[in-house]
């Protein structure tokens, strides 16, 4: 029978079970400071309380801005208790960004990790009551330390927080994800508690996740699939987190906690095989011979279990000489699952690692599908693909190659737009993705292109183009933008100059310029951009700005099959035209 609870009963149930056992682990001078899961039980509980002597109602929202750590998981797991919305927003995000979401979800209260955060809520303060630091102090009014804030729970009976758990219902709104669209607007999407407990638990069953297995916390949490590893999954079997300290430790975190299942974006495997390659190349001869024979035995091996057939000779060799040498250094010797989502990875990355003996498992989904909709596993996996249905939803591939999917891990809806939620799950309750692709004879999901022209960077980053697109062309002389990025490690443009705008724009900067040939080779014309540019990025988030440009010799149009008759971008058409000037643009300088 299917379990229906609320995500609170499911931290209690867990506390009584495991109550001595280490919830979360955060590293301190000294060491790791673990918290047992009866004390992340009573935190939450006394969060919960502060809120509602803060005037927290069932159903509001209360944001949270910071990185990983301990109060974060506090902070969510307690406006959930006291029957409120939790909405992450990514550190990264401009104060018009934070502003955006706090006014859109209706938070007069947000969480923020460190006072240094205060000037991204510069543009909302007047309507915030409180602003609770998850660590250090302010003397700014309405700013209130960590301590102070629990403290305030002592005025609220447990009873108090007890009716509002009552009154909870596992179909309920749980929590609110803020995902980007191609108009630029952040999107609420409300995941209920049976979402995302119904996916944590399809994990939990599929990869065997026990109160043993560990994991590392690092990648944002206002991204719901590291909330759903980081804070549910563990939550279903009182398995132990730990925090990392930045992206910049991340490999010294690895090697203290040693991970039994690690989940990164494309942008953090892509780092640590560019880290592997270059202590590789400082190796002797005779290491290198060892290692390249071993990975051309592991590519073969990766491959043949794939097929299900037997492991090639010097397979166990190659193991017991390379790869467990490398799992070691990497801090994976007791790992036994390896994820990757959040954007498509190159297949030489994912063959890299697959040579080594460390397959990675590619997921696909989405907010609105509670993250996940396909998953692999060691007995069934095929490089390259998304994987295959989780048991117990349905996916198929619509005429027009839309990936379509339904089940118990389709959101609630998008928060305060049912025209958006409308368009997003038909009449027969299929989710409509976006994305086109195909699947095999085997199930096995393979993501081709997407409907939509959200960008997606290898670091995982959501980025609406069209905004950033709009800002470039407001630059004085500029007619056209395309903004290049997806799976890629940043952002880049090919910009157009208006025709008509040259010669004047050339006797302003002093170029000799006449026609679009020679203002793209212009030195004074590029120069000039790069200066504008400048000014663009800094009203973007550093995901979003713009790291190079190139300027083009001709223009986008109908005629030269860039630009649809309506004038719209072909986005793929321009990407193929111009591959050579996008690849030239992405390599190392």
């Amino acid at each position: 029978m299917e379990r229906r609870n609320t995500v609170i009963q499911v931290l209690d149930a867990t506390a009584s079970a495991h109550p001595h056992r280490p919830a979360l682990r955060h590293k301190r001078p000294g060491g790791w400071a673990p918290l047992s899961w009866s004390e992340y039980r009573a935190r939450v509980h006394r969060v919960g309380r502060a809120l509602i002597s803060l005037g927290v109602e069932a159903g509001s929202s209360v944001a949270i801005l910071g990185n990983n750590r301990p109060e974060w998981f506090m902070a969510n797991l307690g406006i959930i208790a006291a029957g409120g919305l939790p909405s992450g927003i990514y550190t990264t995000s401009t104060a018009e960004q934070c502003a955006y979401i706090i006014e859109h979800c209706e938070a007069n209260i947000v969480f923020v990790d460190h006072s240094g955060r205060l000037a991204q809520l510069e543009g909302v303060r007047d309507r915030l009551s409180a602003v609770i630091l998850m660590e250090g102090a302010s003397d700014q009014d309405g700013v209130l330390d960590w301590e102070g804030f629990l403290d305030l729970g002592t005025g609220v009976p447990q009873e108090g927080l007890d009716r509002r758990l009552e009154a909870q219902q596992p179909d309920d709104p749980c929590t609110l994800i803020y995902t980007s669209g191609t108009t630029g607007e952040p999107k609420g999407v409300m995941l209920s508690h049976h979402n995302l407990l119904w996916v944590a638990r399809a994990l939990v069953k599929e990869f065997s996740v026990t109160k043993e297995d560990s994991g590392l916390s690092y990648l944002p949490l206002s991204h719901i699939a590291e909330q759903v590893i980081s804070i549910y999954l563990p939550l279903i079997v009182g398995a132990c987190m730990s925090f990392a300290e930045s992206l910049e430790t991340l490999g010294d975190d690895l090697r203290d906690v040693r991970p039994t299942f690690f989940f990164g974006v494309p942008r953090v495997w892509e780092k640590i095989q560019a880290r592997m390659e270059a202590a590789g190349a400082k190796s002797g001869l005779l290491r290198r011979r060892l290692v390249r024979w071993a990975r051309q035995v592991g590519l073969t091996g990766g491959r043949a279990q794939q097929r299900g057939e037997a492991m090639p000779a010097g397979w166990r060799l190659a193991r017991r000489l390379v790869f467990s040498k490398v799992r070691e250094r990497l801090g994976f010797d007791r790992a036994r699952v390896f994820f990757t989502s959040a954007a498509p990875m190159a297949r030489s990355t994912l063959d890299f690692f697959l040579s080594l003996g460390i397959p990675i498992f590619e997921v696909y989904g989405m907010s609105e599908c509670t993250g996940p909709t396909t998953f692999s596993s060691e007995d069934r996996f095929r490089t390259g693909s998304a994987g295959w249905a989780i048991p117990g939803t349905e996916l198929r591939i619509a005429d027009d190659g839309e990936i379509l999917f339904r089940g118990p891990h389709v959101f609630v809806g998008y928060f305060k737009n049912p025209e958006a939620t409308k368009e997003a799950i038909d009449d027969d309750g299929w989710l409509h993705s976006g994305d086109i692709g195909i699947m095999d004879e085997d199930g096995f999901l393979f993501v081709t292109d997407r409907k939509k022209e959200l960008i997606i960077t290898s670091g995982g980053k959501n980025v609406a183009p069209v905004p950033i697109e709009s800002k470039i062309k407001g630059i004085p002389g500029v007619a056209q933008a395309v903004v290049i990025g997806d799976r890629r490690k940043f952002l880049s443009a090919l910009i157009v100059i208006d025709p008509e705008a040259i010669v004047a724009l050339a006797s302003e900067i002093g170029s000799d310029a006449v026609d679009l040939a020679s203002a793209a080779s212009c030195a004074r014309f590029r120069a000039y951009i790069e200066d504008r540019l400048e000014a663009v990025n800094v009203t973007l988030a550093p995901f979003e700005s713009i790291r190079r440009f190139a300027v083009l010799s001709e223009g986008l149009s109908v005629e030269n099959g860039t630009l649809t008759p309506t004038l719209k971008l072909k986005r793929r058409v321009i990407q193929d035209v111009y591959s050579a000037t996008i690849d030239e643009l992405y390599e190392y300088r």
